[in-house]
C-alpha cells in the first residue's frame, strides 16, 4: 500500500477551497487526466453533511481506466472523504481537510491506495508522488483562476 501526505497553505478561505474540491463534477475542466466524470445525486446525511457517488474516467498515455468512489462532504469539519466503490484498486481512500490559517487556508491531503494488479501497482507507485503533486497543483491553479 502506498501513502502520501501533502500540506499546502493557499491565500483563500477554507470554505472556498472546500467548495472547489467538493465540486467533483467539474474535475474534467481542470484535471487533465480525468477525461469524464459522472456524479450521482447528492444525498444529505444530516445538515451540512452530504454524500454522492462518482465515476471517473482517467486516461494516461498507457492507461485508460474507470473507477467509482463515494464522496462524503462534511461542511462543519471542512473535510472531504473519498472511498473506493469499484475499479482497478484493491484499496483507495483519500481525505481533504481545509483548516483556517493566518495566510488563508491550510490544505491537508492524505491518500493511500493499492492496485489489484501487482504490475500496475509497481508501475504506478513509482510515479504516484509526481501525480499527487500535479493533482494538488491543478487545484491550486483552479483556485487562482476562480478566486484571484
Amino acid at each position: 500500500m502506498a501513502r502520501y501526505h501533502v500540506v499546502r497553505v493557499l491565500p483563500y478561505t477554507p470554505d472556498a477551497l472546500f467548495d472547489l474540491v467538493g465540486d467533483v463534477a467539474r474535475y474534467p475542466e481542470f484535471i487533465r487526466w480525468i477525461t469524464a466524470m459522472e456524479a450521482g445525486p447528492v444525498k444529505a446525511l444530516e445538515p451540512g453533511v452530504t454524500v454522492l457517488d462518482a465515476e471517473a474516467a482517467v486516461g494516461f498515455s498507457f492507461l485508460k481506466e474507470r473507477f467509482s468512489t463515494r464522496v462524503k462532504r462534511d461542511q462543519h469539519r471542512r473535510q472531504i472523504d473519498v472511498s473506493l466503490l469499484s475499479g482497478p484498486f484493491k484499496h483507495l481512500y483519500n481525505r481533504w481537510k481545509f483548516l483556517p490559517h493566518p495566510d488563508g487556508a491550510e490544505i491537508v491531503f492524505d491518500i493511500d491506495f493499492e492496485f489489484k494488479s501487482r504490475v500496475l501497482d509497481i508501475m504506478l507507485k513509482a510515479n504516484f508522488a509526481a501525480a499527487v503533486e500535479k493533482l494538488i497543483s491543478s487545484f491550486e491553479d483552479r483556485a487562482k483562476a476562480l478566486y484571484d
